[in-house]
């Protein structure tokens, strides 16, 4: 289980997380403008979607708002994140039709 301030390289799949920090410090400032331009920072709300099958089990998809993103596990040691089980990374991920397209709720 998912504690504050673990990092976001050891949630489980299926977890639901808010971004307490990023310690930009360890990422290239490349690499940290374009997790900034996807919504990667703190307050941000995701989900741990898919682990890689590669060593270390690179890349990490993760959930953000209505995308999804892959991240490589380094750079996810850097993300310090809360659980966040009550909110959902997009509202529209909350489908109380079970994902039916037209069936009413």
């Amino acid at each position: 289980m998912t504690q504050i301030g673990d990092s976001l390289a050891d949630c489980a799949l299926g977890t639901s997380v808010r971004v307490l920090a990023v310690d930009w410090d360890r990422l290239d400032p490349a690499e940290g403008r374009r997790l900034r331009a996807l919504g990667l920072d703190a307050g941000a709300v995701l989900r741990l979607a898919h682990r890689g099958i590669f060593v270390g089990r690179d890349p990490i998809a993760l959930e953000i708002g209505r995308m999804t993103i892959a991240l490589r596990r380094s750079h996810a040691l850097a993300v310090s994140v809360e659980p966040a089980p009550e909110e959902a990374p997009h509202p529209a991920a909350e489908r109380p039709n079970d994902g039916k397209i037209g069936v009413p709720a």
